[in-house]
């Protein structure tokens, strides 16, 4: 036996390269398209139709049908799609996801790509060093394009030759000749080779090497990429463990659409290889089935095997055409089905999975965010944003509370109530700055165009001053309760005059909410009317305070009144500068990153 340690290590690190090679070329695609993504997502999913055809382009677009349904799943999390949109896109995804075979079929034998991986990185080299985030990202996408032919190619030359050691032949052959028992194997095989390499395209890869060289027939790589198709939906399980339940709902839908479609066709896996054969031969003239009773019976045909015994290239364009077809026939076919049961889907994954603590407020759980595994970095921005406008609303909540007490009689049942309320805000407040802070920090660490970068920067400048406005409210709060446990009591004038303050104050904070709702696109309008309003707040606590000083001289109130009078005032006046600075935050979004 010539096969060596060396050469099994060497094809385990061909198949490192390829997988390498499938993820930099997918995020470089989705970098590109980070953006237009959100928007497709965002437009196309009305209907189910148009649900469809977003999960084919988008999957068909970044190569990876995991990267998509992750990405489906966090924006069901993000409450940015419906259960029922979501599955939509995700039976779309399975189409869109053979677009990956297609071009590993066309190029794998018909033409040897990685002859040509050396000019092709002469190209994308040096666009990865390029100012410009698009060709960075063009440049990456061209990397691992080379890698992921260059390990196709690397895996097909480390492949045992079964003619120099016909022991791995024989050894085949034990689980080879089982009948269905053989499809089962092998069916088993692929989902759990595919759940470990977390990659369908991976699986179709190591499957086509395997029938081109004669190791399993074409029946059996059939088996092979079927069971791939249920191992492929671990990485949205995986995603969907730390979000909510609409989350979980979305990845059971799609493993339930796997696995219901898969075991349909395994019942009938004979005809319906068959079918696919039929189709082959009636576009390329070949039909792969009668190849592989062809090996099998060790005929000698010299259009389909050469002198060595191994196939032709012809037949082996024909084996890849044939396992390319297998794929899309089996996924075109489970979509026109189950496109009509959506509805009836949405029910049994509820059903599946209910809802058990209707009444429940999940204070202390981000909404929007998880900890699980991510999608593309620059489509986990969209989650972030939808978090930070709910933060910002809950500290709209410690405002208004705020602003309640101050009209609260010192001996009301509601004052204390209302401050251990507040009080728990605050610390919610902290622990959402922590969490969101956290979530936004590991975008960052992940393969973001320079425009991403900027709008993440902007995001934490966000969370950080909004987190600041929250202890504004709060310390108004405290500094309230001071004033009743001394038994200090405000006139009426003074009370008007502080309305005057937090009405601006609360002006303000309305229109911050409204850019933080479109932190996307802000109106610039908003923008010039934080500044405004952040301005006549500080001409006002100017105005207060030097009258202030004249009403104490005056003895309109005493001066225990009068401080407490402005650290509510000076506390108005600093909540102001914070909304001017979360402003400011949506503002360096979209800095222009070369100039800084």
């Amino acid at each position: 036996m010539n096969y060596s340690i060396i050469d099994f290590i060497s094809l385990l690190g061909a198949v490192c390269l390829f997988l390498y090679g499938m993820k930099v070329m997918s995020e470089g695609l989705q970098k590109v398209a980070g953006d237009r993504l959100r928007n497709i997502l965002g437009i196309m999913t009305r209907n189910r139709v148009t649900g469809v055809l977003t999960g084919i382009l988008i999957t068909a677009l970044i190569q990876s049908s995991s990267a998509s349904t992750v990405m489906v799943v966090s924006f069901v999390n993000a409450g940015l799609m419906s259960l029922a949109q979501a599955m939509a896109v995700i039976f779309g995804a399975n189409v869109g996801t053979t677009a990956t075979t297609w071009i590993i079929s066309a190029f794998s034998f018909e033409v040897n790509i990685s002859d040509y991986s050396i000019l092709l990185l002469a190209i994308g080299v040096p666009m990865m060093f390029m100012k410009k985030g698009t060709y960075k990202s063009l440049g990456e996408f061209l990397v691992g394009f080379c890698f992921l032919f260059m390990g196709l190619d690397l895996i097909s030359a480390y492949v045992p030759n079964l003619q120099e050691n016909p022991q791995m032949l024989q050894f085949m052959t034990n689980y080879t000749s089982l009948g269905f028992g053989s499809v089962l194997i092998f069916f088993a095989v692929g989902i759990i080779f595919t759940m470990i390499a977390q990659s369908s395209a991976a699986t179709f890869a190591i499957t086509l090497i395997m029938c081109s060289q004669g190791w399993i027939s074409f029946e059996l790589g059939c088996a092979i990429i079927l069971g791939g198709n249920i191992g492929t939906t671990i990485t949205p399980v995986l995603a969907s463990l730390s979000g909510n339940l609409a989350a979980k709902r979305t990845a059971m839908g799609h493993v339930l659409f796997n696995v219901i479609g898969s075991l349909i066709v395994l019942c009938i896996f004979h005809p319906f290889a068959e079918l696919v054969a039929d189709i082959t031969k009636a576009l390329d003239g070949m039909n792969p089935l009668d190849i592989s009773a062809a090996q099998e019976a060790g005929m000698r045909d010299t259009t389909l095997f050469n002198e060595k015994g191994g196939m032709t290239a012809r037949a082996q364009s024909c084996i890849a055409l044939g396992l390319a077809m297998y794929p899309t026939v089996f996924n075109a076919i489970n979509l026109l089905v189950m496109i009509w049961f959506t509805k009836l889907y949405v029910k049994i994954v509820c059903w599946i999975m209910p809802q058990r603590h209707k009444d429940e407020e999940e204070e202390f759980v981000l909404k929007f965010i998880g900890r699980g595994l991510m999608s593309a970095s620059e489509l986990n921005i969209t989650q972030a944003q939808k978090e930070i406008a709910l933060y910002g609303q809950r500290v709209e909540r410690m405002l208004k509370m705020a602003r309640k007490l101050i009209h609260l009689d010192p001996k009301d049942e509601e004052i204390q109530p209302t401050f251990n309320r507040m009080e728990k805000y605050e610390e919610i407040s902290d622990r959402m700055e922590m969490e969101i802070g956290t979530f936004l920090n590991r975008v960052a660490e992940g393969r973001l165009s320079p425009e991403g970068k900027m709008r993440v920067a902007g995001m934490l400048r966000i969370v950080s001053e909004i987190e600041s406005i929250a202890d504004g409210c709060f310390n108004v709060a405290k500094t309230l309760n001071r004033k009743n446990q001394i038994h200090v009591d405000f006139n009426e004038g003074v009370i008007k005059e502080i309305d005057r303050m937090y009405e601006l104050v609360g002006q303000a904070m309305t229109n911050m909410l409204g850019l933080l709702d479109e932190l996307e696109q802000p109106e610039n309008s908003k923008i010039v009317m934080a500044y405004n309003k952040e301005r006549e707040i500080n001409n006002l606590r100017n105005k207060l305070r030097d009258g202030n000083i004249f009403n104490i001289n005056n003895k309109e109130y005493d001066y225990q009144e009068g401080i407490f009078f402005m650290d509510l005032i000076g506390e108005a006046e600093k909540l102001g500068d914070y909304m001017l600075n979360v402003v400011e935050g949506v503002q360096h979004q979209f800095r222009n990153p070369s100039l800084t």
